[in-house]
């Protein structure tokens, strides 16, 4: 099959646009609704699969579906967000004539409440594996801008107890505050594995299978 004679001539001139300067931060908002879409779809399909054939109930059908649906809201809501804080950052600089920190903070606050406030599973995970990095990085913050003593040992070992302390106490009496995703894995691992009643569900399935 051969090639339009006019494709070349539009992708020359649709080059020449993108290396254009003055269109710089309009393309870069565009590319970056693209990469938060890919992204969010590469992040959320190979978890929902799992988790959803794991834990959740229901025909193939239906489960086909929830991954499809909590994919499609992980990469709209990302690539809305990344389109969003780009935009609002360029406007900042644009007005105030240069780039500042508090832009991103600003920008970052504005785009999240608009995107990610609606309290769904989805929104809720991100903001959890979210606040978790940010705990870690501001800690490390303190550290180098000296508002935080370096410690003289290595803490790894000390976090670890105390979080795994914590979840676990969480999810023998107060369950219900966990996360459900974070409920459905430990539920699995803690309370599954005190219940069987022959070698079928003790070894080769988590619970016996219906009988017929």
């Amino acid at each position: 099959m051969a090639i339009p004679p006019q494709l070349p001539a539009l992708l020359h001139a649709v080059n020449a646009l993108l290396r254009k300067r003055r269109y710089h931060a309009a393309l870069a908002m565009l590319k970056g609704f693209r990469n938060g879409a890919v992204y969010g779809a590469k992040i959320r399909a190979p978890h929902a699969l799992v988790m959803t054939f794991l834990f959740r109930s229901g025909s193939f059908q239906d489960k086909l579906w929830a991954i499809l649906q909590a994919t499609y809201t992980h990469s709209r809501n990302l690539a809305c967000f990344v389109f969003t804080y780009k935009g609002l950052c360029a406007l900042q600089s644009r007005v105030q004539g240069d780039t500042y920190q508090v832009h991103s903070f600003l920008a970052a606050f504005i785009g999240s409440l608009l995107v990610f406030g609606d309290n769904n599973n989805i929104n809720s995970q991100i903001n959890m594996y979210l606040l978790s990095r940010v705990l870690f990085a501001l800690c490390r913050l303190g550290v180098e801008k000296g508002y935080i003593p370096e410690p003289r040992w290595d803490l790894f070992r000390l976090f670890t107890a105390v979080v795994w302390g914590l979840v676990l106490w969480l999810f023998e009496y107060h369950r219900p505050t966990l996360q459900p995703s974070l409920q459905s894995s430990m539920t699995y691992l803690y309370q599954d594995s005190n219940v069987w009643h022959d070698i079928s569900d003790f070894l080769l399935y988590n619970k016996s299978l219906p009988s017929k």
